[in-house]
């Protein structure tokens, strides 16, 4: 985690002293992509509670990030702070923040369950051999499958290093696969487009989230909640169903070159 807090004050009920996850300060601004001065003056306007202290430390919860990253998408949406600071006390009047909030960290949890991998160069070369060179490495931080920092380098996903690395062995060259993650990224990025407009379109639908009643934004939290898994489970069953019929094909043809 980050280093030490020096300012914040004990915070008092409600989102202040959510469970969960705790963050320092620096931790909460980064994930919440805030700057950190900012917490203090969203503290002081009245849109983020204070964290809660111990010692010299201050910690975020969850629901500090969540709020944050909620001020951070309506400033981004062309919200002043005062108009952030109505929305919020309006919401909150109406009891719809804790609902909104709710959906805010339901729609966003979860979605990428993976364990980062932190290598040294030499680990890395070990793993892939002589087939990867630093072309190569240079091109996965450009697709975002590793960062570099001096002589480290992390995945943040355990299971696309293992699937690089069975691919390796099998003889496929690594810029190969790489083109190949370079185009399932595009696709995917498509389909999760496709996804997301359908939900906005028919679940959300043309009001958006600051209309909707409490109510409304507890049903919606409940149909986030029913519908995530079923991305995942029609693009797995389409993607296995496509193989079976391009590997029938390709097994097919062999057979009839061979004869």
């Amino acid at each position: 985690m980050g280093s030490q807090v020096e300012d914040g004050n004990r915070s008092g009920s409600g989102s202040g002293s959510g469970s969960g996850a705790r963050y320092r300060r620096e931790d909460v601004a980064r994930a919440a992509g805030v700057k950190v001065r900012n917490l203090r003056y969203y503290q002081e306007r009245g849109l983020l509670p204070p964290p809660r202290r111990e010692g010299r430390i201050a910690w975020y919860s969850d629901d500090h990030l969540t709020r944050l990253r909620l001020i951070n998408d309506l400033l981004g949406r062309g919200y002043t702070v005062n108009g952030i600071g109505e929305l919020l006390q309006a919401w909150e009047e109406g009891g719809g923040l804790s609902q909104l909030l709710g959906l805010e960290r339901e729609m966003t949890r979860d979605w990428v369950q993976d364990e980062p991998v932190t290598l040294t160069r030499s680990e890395l070369r070990e793993l892939f051999g002589p087939t990867a060179t630093a072309a190569d490495t240079r091109r996965a931080a450009e697709l975002g499958y590793v960062t570099v920092e001096g002589d480290l380098v992390t995945y943040p996903s355990r299971r696309l290093l293992e699937a690089t690395l069975a691919l390796v062995r099998q003889g496929v060259p690594l810029a190969e696969i790489l083109d190949a993650g370079e185009f399932v990224q595009t696709q995917a990025a498509a389909l999760a487009d496709r996804f997301v407009g359908l939900f906005r379109r028919h679940v959300i639908g043309p009001e958006g989230l600051e209309r909707l009643s409490a109510a409304q934004l507890q049903h919606i939290t409940a149909a986030v909640r029913a519908l995530r898994p079923v991305a995942g489970e029609v693009v797995t069953t389409e993607f296995a169903r496509a193989m079976a019929r391009r590997v029938d094909a390709e097994v097919a043809e062999l057979l009839r070159t061979d004869q």
